[in-house]
């Protein structure tokens, strides 16, 4: 396959700046890098805010996006993990254009990528990286370095059912994030899984593992009173994949003494009410965070094992139109919080 000088790739050119579709050089791949033709990409609610309050932004001109599925089409002198014609899934980054995933081609170190087996197409494969990332940072990551709970993850032999009969609850588990960490919990041996969702949702959390289900629209007291209603005894692990402020203080009420809480990005907890006892983590589900580098690449390195088993399902699919042209009306929808169990996914090959 010949590789094109240049490519398309959504593009903005400073906070809060609209995207463009702009032509940019085809990248060659640092030494222990791949370079991959993108198949597929995932719109994530992280590229809104991205857009919006320039978060976690190198420098602009900047490519928007952080999940991909594609094909090698070349490979730095250092790499041999990785080979021309593989199929591969990886989470962008976006501290250089390269890395970004809404274009035709990008960049990806080796040891962050994983092989899709051949299975999967690519449109299923990239509702995968950056979900799946965040939750198992979140829930294995290392505590001493605010990466997540500490927990042996269920890719190792001496992780898996490990924490059997312990109890554990995830906020939004219908969202991507949410989907992913009732899996690994659920191969990690957690019950009862207690999790909020819409009741549209309720038979889809189920399937992935989830025991009971709680009615994300309920008051916070409400949804507090049927969380302990189903877990009596103590609560020492809770993922927060919502994050705003009215879940994060439910999570906080319900943890006990010891226990941890787990949040995305940052603590919206009513510093008020925290006490020592209590540990909340503000966990940056990417491998690129010096802190996740461990525990993501060996998430990455058992990933392709977890999909091809059936262990990790994917998200369902929704095709954008347009290629890279669908994605800014996709993400003010998820802004909106219009998409509820799916994945929106471009093609950016379809660009006209």
């Amino acid at each position: 396959m010949s590789i094109p000088t240049t490519h398309k790739a959504l593009v903005i050119q400073q906070k809060g700046g609209d995207p463009a579709i702009e032509t940019v050089k085809t990248y060659t791949p640092k030494p222990d890098e791949v370079l991959v033709r993108i198949e597929a990409a995932g719109v994530n609610p992280a590229d809104w805010k991205v857009r919006d309050f320039g978060l976690v932004v190198g420098n602009y001109p900047l490519v928007l996006g952080l999940d991909a599925a594609g094909e090698v089409v070349a490979t730095g002198e250092e790499v041999t993990s990785l080979a021309i014609g593989d199929r591969v899934i990886y989470s962008g980054w976006l501290q250089s254009l390269s890395l970004g995933t809404f274009q035709q081609y990008g960049t990806v170190p080796a040891e962050f990528a994983s092989k899709i087996p051949p299975s999967l197409s690519f449109d299923e494969a990239a509702t995968i990286p950056l979900a799946i990332s965040t939750a198992g940072v979140g829930l294995y990551g290392p505590v001493e370095r605010g990466g997540g709970t500490g927990l042996t993850p269920p890719w190792l032999n001496e992780g898996r059912k490990k924490y059997s009969g312990q109890p554990v609850v995830v906020f939004g588990g219908s969202g991507s994030v949410g989907k992913y960490t009732i899996q690994l919990a659920e191969l990690s041996g957690f019950s009862p899984i207690v999790t909020t969702a819409s009741p549209q949702n309720f038979e889809l959390v189920k399937s992935l593992g989830a025991t009971h289900v709680v009615d994300r629209h309920l008051p916070p007291r409400e949804i507090e009173k049927a969380i302990n209603a189903i877990i009596p005894g103590p609560i020492k692990f809770i993922y927060d994949t919502v994050s705003l402020s009215a879940t994060q203080n439910t999570a906080y009420d319900l943890l006990s003494s010891g226990g941890i809480l787990v949040v995305y990005l940052s603590s919206k907890v009513d510093e008020k009410k925290t006490t020592p006892d209590k540990k909340i983590i503000a966990s940056h589900g990417t491998g690129y965070a010096v802190q996740n580098k461990d525990v993501c690449i060996s998430l990455y390195t058992h990933l392709t094992d977890l999909i091809d088993s059936g262990d990790i399902k994917p998200n369902v699919v929704e095709i954008l139109p347009k290629g890279l042209s669908g994605i800014p009306d996709a993400m003010e929808r998820v802004k909106r919080d219009e998409v509820s169990g799916k994945r929106l996914i471009a093609r950016p090959q379809e660009t006209s």
